[in-house]
């Protein structure tokens, strides 16, 4: 896809206020274990970057997807993942179906918020017994006169100690598991919501990761995102957003890995000579380099096919289990060359190290990847 001078604007946009408004504080946010979010979607949202492929009705800029993938790409240069991340679940996450099948009324009190900063928000689907196996999930939404009483537990929360609302994934039909469940949009002060805890995680630090319970939760039925029943439908749809945002992000956040390294690399000197000097050096990095451009045309390949109006999951698929394993080996392998930096608090890398390991989990396990795609296929067992 030919980026416009319009999509250079808007990553620059994002990268000067990243610049001036969040990487100087990142530190602390990392240490505290949280961030502000409220605070800095307000201040994105200002700029109209919570919105830029919303509806102009919602307050959104109306562009198409691409503007939103030049925003996930800018985002990488946050540097603490957890924040980027925190950002994708309001942009990409929670507020895709939304946008595309909630009514006018529940886009008004939801979504326009959602696109100012005004509201932060979540999506409810993992649960301690179902996370990548979605139609396993437990939690149900029993009608009763014209509300929906919610029970149930959800687990691994983004956004979840803070958020305004949730997209909840609830079982509220008793018929197949595909057909069977509805997302629901529960706001996070309503009776019998509870913050269960505040999940401590290896990375992705500043990003709030909520356990939350659900006790006898009652919410209008008018706050059903679209139909009955076809839930599990619109959170298919909705990953295939969701995942081509995590490897837009961490493309560009493995290509800051490659770029640190080199910084890092180039300053450092090993029996007297720079630790770049060494061929093997070069060539590795060279070669982490071309698999991140490899992974940046599988993920703007599928930017085109959504920006089209076609079905992307299986690019979206193949996308989101390349940037898992790149995550893996590029973040490793540049920590390596820093030596014994790379094993301490004070590097860039071991950050990055940290918050990219779960992008082979997160949003679907490389597993369920590579059972998607064996369907695909047509070589699956079953």
């Amino acid at each position: 896809m030919e980026l416009t001078h319009e999509h250079e604007a808007t990553r620059q946009s994002v990268l000067k206020w990243i610049d001036d408004k969040v990487n100087p504080h990142v530190d602390d946010w990392e240490a505290a274990g949280i961030y502000p979010a409220h605070q800095v979607m307000g201040a994105l949202g200002a700029l109209g970057m919570l919105g830029v492929s919303k509806p102009e009705k919602f307050g959104g800029l109306g562009l198409d997807f691409s503007y939103a993938a030049v925003v996930a790409e800018a985002l990488g240069s946050i540097k603490s993942g957890g924040v980027a991340m925190s950002i994708g679940v309001q942009t990409d996450m929670c507020t895709p179906a939304l946008e595309k099948h909630g009514s006018d009324a529940l886009c008004e009190e939801f979504l326009r918020p959602a696109i100012t900063g005004e509201y932060v928000g979540c999506i409810g689907v993992s649960e301690p017994g179902g996370g990548s196996d979605v139609a396993s999930i437990r939690t149900t939404a029993r009608k009763d006169g014209g509300d929906y009483v919610i029970n149930g537990t959800k687990m691994w929360i983004t956004n979840g100690v803070q958020a305004d609302f949730c997209c909840l994934l609830a079982n509220t039909g008793d018929g197949p598991v595909h057909r069977n469940k509805s997302l629901i949009v529960v706001p996070m002060k309503t009776k019998g919501v509870e913050i269960a805890r505040k999940i401590d995680k290896i990375g992705m630090r500043a990003s709030d990761t909520a356990q939350i319970f659900f006790d006898d939760v009652r919410v209008p039925q008018a706050n059903r995102i679209g139909e009955e029943n076809m839930g599990f439908i619109y959170q298919m749809e909705q990953f295939q957003i969701e995942r081509l945002w995590g490897a837009l992000n961490n493309a560009a956040m493995l290509q800051r890995a490659i770029d640190c390294t080199i910084a890092y690399t180039r300053e450092r000197q090993v029996f007297g000579k720079p630790v770049l000097d060494n061929q093997y050096v070069n060539f590795a990095l060279a070669e982490m380099q071309a698999e991140v451009e490899a992974l940046n045309a599988l993920n703007w390949r599928g930017v085109e096919m959504v920006v089209a109006g076609q079905d992307a999951t299986r690019i979206a698929t193949m996308a989101k289990l390349k940037a898992g394993r790149l995550a893996r080996t590029v973040a490793d392998g540049c920590l390596q060359f820093w030596g014994g930096m790379g094993y301490s608090e004070d590097s860039e890398i071991s950050r990055i190290f940290r918050d990219v390991r779960l992008t082979s989990i997160g949003g679907g396990a490389d597993e369920v990847m590579l059972r998607i795609l064996t369907r695909y296929m047509g070589i699956a067992s079953d």
